[in-house]
């Protein structure tokens, strides 16, 4: 069977990438950070890196995405021991989603006590501008209600219960470092939060799409993260999701604004800094 179309992996597999990862680094992280589209320069903060390529990681896949560099860079970030994923996986690359979390449990078994999720999306809520970064407040899994959820199949109790809950999928407490860590940063003007709705790509959405998630509260739309946090509170990591906002989502008829890749790119090169400021400062809070 191959990897993209595992249901699941053992705990046997998610062990022996942990232990190749702590027998090739003297580092031991308590922090792990996945770097959306274009926000791949966080990793470039740290100190004293070690840089390992997907390719020679034992059962890593592989991602595919232009604006993800394919690569785990574990380091120091302001005293914080961190792995960061230059590049993350995601469902509309033919992975499952079992293959899309497989990091995170590797990240668990390192001894990573946090899980900082970072992505690029769609503006939907009108308040938004392109630029923005929008702290995640909870979300919306659509590929869930499809049956797509990373915890399907047979339970490990070696990394969480049978059904876990959801409703504090996003930890209280580093929210509230975070607010307080926008305004000492000067990043107020442009700090949001709200719902994230995962959607599962490759296209951009309709804009009858757009109007439905309006309507069910979703401020912003992307095409990752959601499995992550899933697998990840599964396994009892603490997490903080932020999403920069890349485009603003087409929602009436006459518009001629065309949701595109390269734009994406664009505000994430324009605004990294500032993103990179906030998770870092945020980091050395933790």
């Amino acid at each position: 069977m191959s990897a993209s179309s595992q249901c699941s992996y053992t705990y046997e597999k998610y062990k022996e990438t942990a232990d190749w990862l702590l027998s090739h680094t003297h580092i031991r992280p308590k922090v792990a950070i996945i770097c959306g589209t274009g926000l791949g320069g966080l990793a470039d903060l740290l100190d004293s890196k070690t840089v390992f390529p997907y390719k020679d990681i034992p059962n890593f896949p592989r991602s595919t995405v232009e604006g993800h560099a394919g690569q785990l860079v574990f380091g120091d970030l302001k005293g914080k021991q961190c792995v960061c994923m230059q590049g993350r996986f995601h469902f509309y690359e033919g992975y499952s989603t079992a293959t899309v979390t497989y990091p995170v449990r590797v990240f668990f078994l390192l001894g990573v006590e946090t899980l900082i999720v970072t992505n690029a999306a769609g503006g939907i809520n009108p308040k938004f501008n392109v630029g923005d970064i929008m702290m995640i407040k909870d979300h919306i899994n659509f590929p869930g209600f499809a049956g797509q959820n990373p915890l399907c199949g047979q339970n490990d109790e070696k990394f969480g219960v049978r059904f876990p809950c959801m409703s504090d999928a996003y930890d209280k407490a580093w929210a509230q470092l975070t607010r307080q860590t926008a305004e000492e940063q000067g990043c107020s003007s442009f700090f949001q939060e709200g719902v994230y709705c995962m959607l599962a790509g490759p296209t951009f959405e309709t804009i009858a799409e757009c109007k439905v998630l309006q309507l069910l509260g979703a401020d912003a739309v992307g095409m990752s993260t959601v499995p992550e946090v899933v697998v990840a509170r599964h396994c009892g990591l603490r997490v903080l999701g932020l999403s920069l906002i890349t485009n603003k989502v087409v929602i009436t008829y006459d518009s001629e604004e065309r949701a595109n890749h390269e734009e994406v790119l664009e505000i994430g090169r324009i605004r990294t800094k500032d993103f990179q400021r906030l998770v870092s400062h945020v980091v050395a809070k933790m």
